[in-house]
């Protein structure tokens, strides 16, 4: 089997695989690359046990077969090669031969036999743009869990339904919600915050469509030359939406990124355990400030504001932070008293709510 293979295609499909594949395992035939020919390509998979992702790259191919190589060595010596081809010869033994330009080697190869068998079959699959998927997951990404015990808090929710695709993170603190129109087979399922990274590193810059199926505890998406599987956590989240405030006593706006800045600077001298930020609502202006070991800082903006006359809510600043970076334009901060769940919208983008919960004071 013989391929030839222009290096940047080959070093692009690479950089999809060479994240999901472990460096060390305790199985360790998953530190290796299966390197497929088919007529006209070469096709490349991975998997960490968790995520399994197939690339399939245009070539210039003769003879079909498949072989392992160990992945990150023979990225490193891919990305080093200084021809703009590179060609990939097998005779059927035990040696891969690379060359490219001046530089040739062999890498010793093994038997596939033992490599986990990777499926990636799609039926009755729901389509969507992949673009769009992406950003659904990013907008909501940063409100789920890190931590080990907060079990289904630490994936993010997909809702499909013949109303569109809705994006749910959370961490029992705070709460991002992204919805987007389209008509979809109602189910949900719970996306592996991790997982749901690689489904973004992947598919935010893809063109066209993606192609959705849910299996056994799996999460299948094909696109143009990557599919990609996933298992799914089990169970499903709470009832999020009693959380989210109906009611409030006081509402702002104001330009998202003037808030998310000043928040920065002021949160700087904010107390290190808990960042608390103190913001002081009242006629048309909205004072921030911080005090901590090292001083206190503050600072003022002017706000469009509705309701009560004033009104002290203190955050962690982090979490605020966090729940303005998806929103660009204006703001839209909806407070319901001073201990209660806070809601932030985005003026200029409908699909898109977070709930914060304010710190006790």
């Amino acid at each position: 089997m013989e391929a030839r293979i222009p290096k940047r295609t080959l070093v692009e499909g690479l950089s999809i695989l060479e994240r999901i594949i472990p460096s060390r395992s305790s199985n360790p035939i998953l530190t290796y690359l299966p390197i497929e020919l088919t007529p006209q390509s070469l096709v490349l998979r991975g998997t960490n046990g968790e995520v399994d992702i197939e690339v399939k790259l245009p070539a210039e191919t003769q003879g079909l077969g498949q072989v392992l190589i160990p992945a990150h060595t023979f990225v490193q010596i891919v990305r080093s090669v200084p021809g703009e081809m590179v060609e990939l010869l097998s005779g059927g033994g035990e040696r891969l031969e690379l060359r490219s330009g001046t530089f040739n080697t062999q890498l010793a190869t093994t038997s596939p036999d033992g490599y986990p068998a990777l499926d990636f079959t799609v039926p009755r699959a729901e389509r969507i743009s992949a673009a769009k998927l992406a950003q659904a997951i990013t907008r909501v990404r940063y409100a789920a869990s890190n931590e080990e015990y907060r079990a289904i808090f630490r994936g993010v929710q997909l809702e499909m339904s013949p109303a569109g695709l809705r994006a749910v993170a959370s961490d029992g603190f705070r709460l991002a919600r992204y919805d987007l129109p389209m008509q979809l087979q109602a189910r949900k399922l719970v996306i592996p915050a991790r997982s749901a990274d690689e489904i973004v590193r992947v598919f935010k810059d893809a063109p066209g469509e993606v192609a959705l199926a849910v299996g056994e505890g799996t999460l299948t998406l094909a696109g143009e030359a990557v599919r990609m599987s996933v298992k799914l956590m089990e169970g499903e989240f709470p009832d999020y939406t009693r959380v989210i405030p109906q009611s409030f006593v006081l509402e702002a706006t104001l330009p998202a990124e003037a808030l998310r800045e000043s928040l920065k600077r002021v949160a700087v001298l904010s107390d290190r355990n808990n960042h608390r930020v103190n913001l002081l609502f009242s006629d048309g202006r909205l004072d921030i400030d911080a005090e901590g070991d090292y001083g206190r800082g503050r600072e003022e903006l002017r706000v469009d504001s509705s309701g009560g006359p004033q009104l002290m809510v203190a955050y962690n600043a982090r979490y605020l932070i966090d729940a303005l970076a998806p929103i660009e334009g204006a703001v839209r901060i909806k407070l319901s008293g001073p201990t209660s769940p806070s809601l932030v919208q985005a003026v200029e983008d409908e699909g898109y709510l977070a709930v914060v919960v304010p710190l006790r004071v």
